[in-house]
């Protein structure tokens, strides 16, 4: 029986703005401008399109407009907790479930929406009886597993804080977040397993509690079933599969508390090049409605019982140490099914496997498909054939961040579900197109699960305020190496030098007007300084969010990477992303970075680094080739004064290039003043960087 078609979820929007508000525009652009022009009308409609509850009414929607500042919806009570449960009773009866997980080591769990229900309740339970009140903090050091979105539901339905951090960081970089905001109680887990081995981190959780003495209470995970020796010294401590049991009348009778709109939601962290990672709290009721927004409008995720959703099931790789952790768990407040996996999406690391996640999402009939640019980019250069895995027919939207994603992981991706899934617009080779294809549906913005190319929903956003600028659209064009357009209610634009509107320019991203999921506020901020000078330095009360990016005359966006590490080669100014694309399309080429060293009254120098693969060796043709591929994709002006090979790139925690601390480093500044450490991902590879920079400075003395 052939799937039915998919109405974009942003199409019943507008015709629900048409029905219910007699709002029509003739195209994306029109509502768009609608939505940043008026943004009570806007978020409004967002509130009543979710149907979102409150015990009391909301006495304005924007009540006071600054940035930073913003009063949103006063007066009125929510709590994430509880729009996760308005979706237990209808997508439990239509059969799907709330949470899947799976690991490396294909240990597989599911939690059905009542049992979802019930382990949050028995959780809150125990956490209430230790004492926790509204505004408390709850720190947790687990993967990505149901486990873990069970304590956070269970800690915010209690009005606490919650505060997550990936087992994979190390003692030094979990207390550099955890002593700033002091939690009382401390989740965490026994080990975790991740490219074939395991990691006992039991010593670890140890040394967190003996450096937190704001920790009242230790709940153990036993992930990996390890001995808990090193945990035998704390005393008041307790197995989160106890916790988890409880099974009464008290946990059928549980309800989250009913919390103010700005209510503090959660603590995430963004790490700068020096200092310590900014501990950003974002409020209940501003991350739930940009939430809602941005997955259901954009992201085009329906409800798991909506008819025309075909059972949703939304899975974004992440770990819990990035925000896309927080990104995928949004699924469940419309009533998604959310895939969890939890280990290295390239396979073991001695027999790397880059069709270890698409199998994942294969065998669980995954339908939207999400992971970082990287991960795209490593699975083209690795040569996976997605037509070996019919399972994959189910995927009907990719989604990608973290990163730009180049123009040819896109066309490579694209070509692969042209072979995984044929239509008679591209039949399989050796079979004729035909000459016109029956849609199918008489609805003209119907999208059959087969019609047209994969949709890929590039978006770009940040940690900093939970959402996206840009992001997708199903119904606009799609154009290799774009995003399709700014998102409803945020007022972004490309400014240049002079604080002026460009298009077709490349210039700073900012944002004009505030958006609800905007920081409440920096976890102990005095005065609000750093919140003011991480985003409202260059222009007061305009938020300026670092990338570069231009808006293309259709209305499509393109990063091009931090405007801290751009690059001004002989007064042409480019972002490092075009460079990284030609000289990655190179098959010899598995990584590189590249930076601009600007002197006082002296030429710039500018090197790069790249990763060759094993058995490559950067002989004079293999630069030629590279030098070649930057001269014809960009300009002769940004042809690399020198190229070296390295064996690794620097990145931070959630994958991304260290550019800005790499250029300080070779400008002269001390190591321990450019870069933290330990919010790195390789710390290792510094010490060859460092003496290249002994070795510039040298010379050059």
């Amino acid at each position: 029986m052939p799937t039915p078609p998919h109405i974009p979820q942003i199409r019943l929007y507008q015709d629900w703005l048409k029905a219910e508000h007699g709002l029509h525009f003739d195209s994306y652009d029109a509502l768009w401008r609608w939505s940043v022009s008026d943004l009570d009308a806007f978020w409004q409609s967002i509130w009543d399109y979710f149907k979102l509850q409150s015990p009391t009414p909301h006495s304005a929607v924007l009540a006071d407009e600054r940035m930073p500042g913003a009063q949103w919806f006063p007066g009125a009570q929510v709590n994430y907790a509880r729009q996760v449960f308005r979706h237990v009773a209808p997508a439990h009866a239509a059969g799907f479930a709330a949470l899947i997980g799976r690991n490396e080591k294909g240990q597989h769990s599911e939690l059905s929406w009542p049992e979802l229900r019930r382990q949050v309740a028995s959780l809150a339970l125990h956490l209430k009886a230790q004492g926790l009140q509204p505004g408390d903090r709850v720190a947790a050091y687990l993967p990505n597993i149901p486990e873990a979105m069970v304590a956070f539901l269970a800690s915010v339905s209690l009005g606490c804080v919650w505060s997550i951090c990936a087992p994979d960081m190390g003692t030094a970089a979990v207390l550099d977040r955890f002593r700033q905001i002091e939690p009382k109680v401390l989740i965490a887990c026994d080990g975790v397993t991740y490219g074939g081995r395991d990691f006992d981190r039991t010593g670890v959780v140890a040394e967190l509690c003996a450096a937190l003495p704001s920790v009242q209470h230790l709940v153990v995970h036993e992930n990996l079933g390890v001995p808990l020796d090193a945990l035998d010294s704390i005393a008041n401590k307790d197995h989160l599969a106890r916790t988890l049991a409880r099974n009464d009348a008290e946990t059928a009778a549980f309800e989250p508390l009913w919390l103010p709109f700005d209510h503090p939601l959660w603590i995430v962290y963004s790490s700068g090049t020096t200092g310590l990672p900014k501990p950003i709290v974002h409020g209940h009721g501003g991350t739930l409605v940009v939430a809602l927004a941005l997955k259901v409008l954009h992201n085009d995720v329906g409800c798991s019982y909506h008819p025309n959703s075909w059972g949703e099931r939304y899975h974004w790789y992440s770990s819990t140490g990035w925000v896309m952790w927080n990104a995928q768990m949004s699924g469940l407040l419309n009533g998604t099914t959310c895939c969890l996996f939890d280990g290295n999406p390239g396979g073991p690391k001695d027999r790397p496997d880059w069709t270890t996640l698409w199998r994942f999402g294969a065998e669980l009939g995954v339908t939207f498909f999400g992971a970082g640019a990287a991960f795209f980019a490593n699975c083209m250069k690795a040569g996976v054939d997605l037509a070996a895995l019919p399972g994959l027919k189910t995927v009907r939207a990719l989604g990608t961040t973290g990163s730009p994603l180049s123009e040819e992981a896109q066309r490579w991706g694209t070509e692969q579900f042209r072979r995984l899934r044929p239509t008679d617009d591209h039949p399989p080779p050796g079979r004729p197109k035909a000459d016109a294809a029956p849609s199918g549906d008489s609805d003209p913005h119907a999208v059959g699960e087969r019609g047209g190319d994969i949709w890929w929903c590039n978006i770009s956003g940040g940690t900093d305020f939970a959402g996206a600028f840009i992001g997708g659209n199903r119904e606009l064009p799609q154009v290799p190496g774009e995003m399709q357009c700014r998102l409803l209610g945020c007022a972004v634009e490309a400014w240049n030098e002079q604080g002026q509107p460009v298009v077709g320019e490349v210039g700073e991203l900012v944002c004009t007007r505030p958006i609800p999921s905007m920081p409440l506020y920096f976890w102990g901020d005095e005065g609000h300084k750093r919140y003011l000078s991480s985003y409202f330095d260059m222009y007061p009360n305009v938020w300026r969010h670092g990338d570069w990016l231009k808006v293309t005359s259709a209305g499509g966006c393109i990063i091009y990477g931090r405007s801290d590490a751009t690059i001004n080669r002989h007064g042409l100014r480019m972002g490092t992303s075009e460079l990284y694309s030609a000289v990655e399309a190179l098959p010899e080429v598995l990584d590189s970075l590249v930076v601009d060293l600007e002197y006082l009254g002296r030429e710039s120098w500018m090197p790069l680094f790249v990763v060759l693969r094993e058995g490559a060796v950067l002989d004079d043709a293999l630069r030629a080739r590279l030098n070649g591929a930057i001269r014809t994709a960009l300009s002769p002006r940004f042809v690399p004064d020198q190229i070296y090979p390295v064996a690794e790139i620097p990145r931070t925690l959630s994958g991304k290039k260290q550019e800005l601390p790499i250029k300080k480093l070779l400008l002269g500044q001390p190591l321990e003043k450019v870069v933290n450490q330990d919010a790195m991902a390789n710390p290792g590879c510094l010490g060859w960087y460092v003496a290249l920079a002994r070795e510039r400075l040298g010379a050059a003395a």
